[in-house]
């Protein structure tokens, strides 16, 4: 029999190696952890656990170490998870720089990078954010309370406030070639800017009207919905609608600021601040697991600046990875294809209609926690009106190619996938789903 003292001799240089081992495994992780940052990825998914699990299992020799063995990889799983969780945190923190009380994300796009900046009554620090030390344009709609306008205003060197009816229908070329006229009134040249104060309807067509008027602007926005706050601050999109085709006509445009006062968000009603949500819920299902579950367990009730911040920073990584969306960016239209088709028939606000629209995309397990989900913020999820018009205007969307489009699918939380796919047979999945 060995000596007790030899065998402890040779478990130390195993733990030794181990330790080696171990280290390694966690340069590995942090090495993910940075990818999934960058990605807005989850930071574990339960089929690659059970992957890892039962591809080991298979290859031990010895087939009774096995649940011993299971036991092991399992608390592995565990420590990378908190360790990459971890990381996360503090990457996430890194990207929110607070100075003097201003927390602030950069959204990285090389020449075209620009600062978000959230907090509460900021809106009157907007000049510290922004520079107004020129002309600026300030498009609005009657919706917007005045004295967010007048605010902004009184900061502004040379101003004027330019107005239009609140409704998406507004949202439409006359709107557009009525703003041009004032801006071509005041006199804005290409060294001014434009600054939307408003809600998606206000920055995409302020965006749109940057974007074009002199061949392109500066543009500065402040979205003062959440809809608006989560969707269109970041991204650069712009568009107007056209014959009742939801933004058919528009191009990227990339703000110079993004100032988010959440402030504003309470004079919402409940309905519109509900219909923000849904954009939030949407990110959540496609790229981060455990922010939907946070979601399950209150976190907007607890903490609505957080959610909305974590919302910002999965936009942010993919708008970073694929600006023009050509790629990973159409995982953001999730709900969007069918969801444009129900907006066009017109009653429902934008982020009720993808509400709905995200429900046939999903398999049943998703559909049941996203319907219970949705339902707490009390956006709809059922659909009673003209199916067939509803899918009609789908296929005009501008995501299509001949018959088919790029549609969003998410078969587990926090894993939605894009898939291009023929009309005739989403239209089909569409009404057997709803």
């Amino acid at each position: 029999m060995k000596d007790l003292n030899d065998i402890r001799a040779r478990i130390n240089e195993i733990d030794k190696k181990m330790r080696e081992l171990f280290e390694m495994r966690m340069d590995a992780a942090r090495e993910v952890a940075e990818y999934k940052a960058k990605n807005a990825l989850p930071i574990f998914d339960e089929a690659r656990e059970r992957e890892v699990i039962k591809s080991n299992c298979e290859a031990l020799s010895d087939n009774e170490l096995q649940p011993y063995y299971v036991e092991f990889l399992k608390t592995t799983i565990t420590v990378s998870k908190e360790y990459q969780r971890a990381l996360l945190e503090f990457m996430d923190n890194a990207d929110f720089q607070d100075t003097d009380g201003l927390k602030t994300i950069t959204v990285q796009l090389e020449d075209r990078s620009y600062a978000v900046t959230v907090g509460h009554g900021i809106i009157n620090r907007a000049n510290e954010i922004f520079n107004l030390n020129r002309r600026v344009a300030i498009i609005t709609d009657s919706g917007v309370p005045k004295e967010y306008v007048q605010a902004v205003g009184a900061l502004c060197k040379d101003s004027t406030v330019i107005t239009f009816p609140m409704g998406e229908e507004n949202k439409n070329i006359d709107t557009y070639a009525y703003i041009c006229k004032e801006l071509l009134s005041f006199g804005l040249q290409r060294q001014d800017a434009v600054l939307a104060i408003g809600g998606g309807v206000v920055t995409d067509i302020a965006g749109f009207c940057a974007a074009t008027y002199m061949r392109g602007v500066d543009l500065y926005t402040i979205p003062t919905t959440t809809l608006a706050a989560l969707d269109a601050s970041i991204g650069g999109k712009t568009a107007i609608d056209l014959c009742s085709v939801k933004n058919p006509i528009g191009a990227f445009h990339q703000p110079k600021g993004v100032l988010i006062d959440t402030d504003t968000f309470k004079t919402l009603d409940k309905r519109l601040a509900s219909s923000g949500y849904a954009e939030l819920i949407k990110m959540a299902a496609t790229s981060d697991k455990e922010l939907f579950e946070q979601l399950e367990e209150g976190l907007l009730d607890r903490d609505p600046e957080e959610a909305i911040r974590r919302g910002l920073l999965i936009k942010k990584r993919i708008v970073e990875e694929d600006e023009l969306e050509g790629g990973i960016r159409r995982i953001l239209n999730f709900g969007h294809t069918l969801g444009h088709g129900i907006e066009a028939l017109g009653g429902l606000y934008h982020g009720e209609c993808v509400a709905i629209g995200m429900l046939p995309m999903c398999s049943s397990k998703v559909k049941n926690r996203l319907k219970a989900l949705l339902e707490r913020y009390s956006l709809p999820t059922t659909f009673d009106k003209d199916i067939d018009k509803a899918l009609e205007y789908m296929r005009s969307d501008k995501k299509g190619v001949g018959d088919s489009t790029y549609a969003v699918f998410v078969d587990s939380i926090g894993e939605g996938r894009i898939e291009s796919i023929k009309f005739k047979e989403l239209s089909a999945r569409i009404k057997s789903n709803l």
